[in-house]
């Protein structure tokens, strides 16, 4: 038996940037509140894990596609779904739709981890997965650290504080992309380009009260961004591809 969730979401004028286009942290908002909801419908949802298996979900790394910008007021469907339970870690598969018609994919890799210790959970014990992937859909995308530049061109310093925080008290994923654009200044994006796919990947949490120094890299249609905490510890990695504006759109 294959399981898929399918959620709708409207574009509205909190998701979109100065160009009209939705925000790369707007996109893992949709992604993210659809993997809640899925997790929910299948009882593997946040306080449920923890109740039955003492464990909490942490996402490691997420990926996104489109083929053309989201706009304002636009109807977004998105329909999820997981590929299994193996190893260490679980792939969550989606495809992202405009009015009906494919507009996107995406996919995001997810551990369960102690929640005193964090260590890790072996997914093939959790029985809740058992049978409810999404067979043929499940998508061969494999999620590695990028490559990123020895050098790096730019530096900023964030401070993060209660509205860069969610429910576990830490900083929400999402937040980490808004980290990233705008220390890469993507309010001066070229009105011919749009965000054609990005990448991020968490590495350490933080903390409201703490702050990250940014590093960021341009290489042609190429951009890349590393967070550290003032520890030297680093905390996110970002990576974003740039492409230029599709036809009747």
């Amino acid at each position: 038996m294959s399981t898929t969730y399918e959620m709708s979401f409207r574009v509205d004028s909190r998701d979109v940037d100065l160009f009209n286009q939705c925000r790369p942290s707007a996109v893992l908002g949709y992604l993210q509140e659809a993997a809640t909801q899925a997790a929910l419908a299948l009882g593997v949802s946040g306080p449920e894990i923890l109740k039955k298996y003492n464990c909490l979900w942490m996402v490691t790394r997420n990926w996104a596609e489109l083929d053309a910008p989201l706009r304002w007021n636009d109807l977004i469907q998105v329909k999820t779904w997981h590929r299994g339970a193996s190893g260490a870690s679980t792939y969550r598969d989606f495809d992202l739709f405009r009015d009906g018609r494919p507009i996107g994919q995406a996919t995001s890799v997810w551990v369960m981890v102690d929640a005193e210790q964090h260590k890790l959970f072996r997914m093939k014990d959790l029985a809740e997965f058992e049978g409810t992937d999404g067979g043929e859909l499940k998508k061969t995308i494999k999620l590695r650290r990028p490559a990123l530049p020895e050098g790096f061109d730019g530096r900023s310093r964030r401070e993060l504080g209660y509205s860069d925080t969610d429910i576990n008290g830490h900083v929400n994923n999402a937040r980490y992309a808004d980290f990233a654009c705008d220390s890469l200044h993507l309010e001066r994006l070229a009105r011919d380009r749009f965000i054609r796919s990005f990448q991020i990947g968490y590495v350490s949490e933080c903390r409201a009260g703490e702050a990250l120094w940014i590093d960021t890299a341009a290489r042609g249609d190429e951009l890349y961004a590393r967070g550290q905490g003032e520890d030297g510890v680093e905390r996110f990695d970002f990576t974003l591809a740039l492409a230029g504006l599709p036809e009747n759109i």
